[in-house]
Formats: structure tokens, C-alpha cells, sequence
């Protein structure tokens, strides 16, 4: 299912959503296409390296958890990332404010990342430990998360196969969590089929999202009653 474009209208113009989608562009354009693996190891989180079984191939292994989410590895990749950023992030950026949204965002990256060393480092090969791991999609499963307690009766106009269809958000984001945890079992059971895809970064930043979106809303200020 690929998301063609939402049923939501924004309030205001979402700048940190474009400004995010101008950051990684410019990063894949100007940094990575003229050397592809170069970068890809010098901005990627390299899991071993929390760990210290491995030598440091890029920046300190705390600043590649930053810049490993504005770093991809192919064109389909990051087309599918900041199309997905585009139609779900601008709503959540109306409903926090330009600031939260980019602290939510880095956050629910974090989380991403945090979530798929655990798991890596616990249950995966030294092999598996020593791939940098790149992408915005961690983050961007933390707006898909906030989106789905925000806006979960919104709909969703879809590209499936040869057929586009408007449908529930709740179905659209449900599904495609669904997807990742199915995925995510089996690339522990046959790591080999995972196609080097961080699906457990895609299942920790969905919970991030899904779970602090509400604590991280803004507080409307209470409603003044007459004064007498």
C-alpha cells in the first residue's frame, strides 16, 4: 500500500515538516549520491559500536544516532521515507506546534534506533551488528504513531497494486504496524530474509508516537471565568 494523500487539511504551512524534507534531500543530493557506501558508514549507526567491538568508522557513535536519520540508501528508500513524512507530517505538526514537532520527531528517532541496537546487539550475528543502520523511517514511524491517536477516523487515499482507495486511517496505519511486527518475528527466526530492513526501528518509533503523543501535546491555557 503506498499513501497517496490524506483527507486532513492543515491549518497553517508545516515548516519543520518541509524543512526535514528539504534537510534530507540536500543530505542524499549533495553528501551521499557522489559516494554512496562512503557515507553510508560515515552517517550510519553502527550497532558494535555502543559496545566498543568495533572500530569507529564515522563520528562519535551518540551524533550517528542523529545522523543516521537523515542518511538513506537508495532513491526508493528515501522517496518512500519523504512521502510519508509529507502526507502524515504536517497534521502532526499543527497539532504540536513547529518546536515539539521537531523535538517529538528527533525523539521518536532515538527511540527507533534505541529499540533496533537492543535487539540487534541481543539477538543478532556480529555480522548484523556491524551494518550501519540509516534511515528517516524510525522517526517517521513516530509521526505514523501520533497520527494514528490523533487523527484515527481520518481516510487515506491509497495506491493498492493497480487500485486507488480511500481508506480508514485506523486500517491504513494498523496494517502497516501489523506488517512490521510480522516481519520483524520472522527476520529473527530467518535473518538472513530480513533484506536489511530495520523493521524493529519501525515498530519502536510507531509505540514512541502512539504513546507519547498525548503527554507531549501542548496545554491549552484554562478558560478565565467571570470576575466579580
Amino acid at each position: 500500500m503506498i499513501p497517496l494523500y490524506d483527507r486532513v487539511p492543515s491549518r497553517r504551512f508545516p515548516l519543520v515538516t518541509v524543512a526535514l524534507i528539504a534537510a534530507n534531500a540536500a543530505v542524499w543530493l549533495l553528501y551521499q549520491v557522489p559516494d554512496l557506501v562512503g557515507s553510508v558508514y560515515q552517517l550510519g549507526f553502527i550497532p558494535c559500536e555502543v559496545e566498543g567491538d568495533c572500530a569507529n568508522q564515522g563520528l562519535a557513535w551518540p551524533l550517528n544516532v542523529f545522523t543516521s536519520m537523515f542518511s538513506h540508501g537508495s532513491w526508493a528508500h528515501i522517496l518512500g521515507n519523504l512521502l510519508f513524512l509529507w502526507i502524515f507530517g504536517n497534521n502532526v505538526e499543527d497539532a504540536l506546534g513547529r518546536v515539539r514537532f521537531l523535538v517529538f520527531y528527533l525523539a521518536a528517532g532515538v527511540a527507533a534506533t534505541a529499540l533496533q541496537a537492543v535487539v540487534t546487539l541481543g539477538w543478532g550475528t556480529e555480522a548484523d551488528a556491524a551494518i550501519p543502520n540509516i534511515g528517516a523511517s524510525g522517526a517517521i514511524a513516530g509521526v505514523l504513531g501520533a497520527y494514528l491517536v490523533l487523527h484515527p477516523r481520518a481516510r487515506v487515499v491509497t495506491l493498492v497494486f493497480v487500485f486507488i482507495l480511500e481508506l480508514p486511517a485506523m486500517f491504513f496505519l494498523v496494517t502497516w504496524f501489523l506488517f512490521q511486527l510480522w516481519l520483524g518475528g520472522f527476520s529473527l527466526l530467518e535473518p538472513q530474509e530480513g533484506g536489511g530492513v530495520a523493521f524493529f526501528a519501525h515498530i519502536g518509533g510507531f509505540v514512541f508516537g502512539f504513546l507519547a503523543i498525548r503527554p507531549a501535546l501542548p496545554r491549552r491555557p484554562a478558560t478565565l471565568g467571570p470576575r466579580w
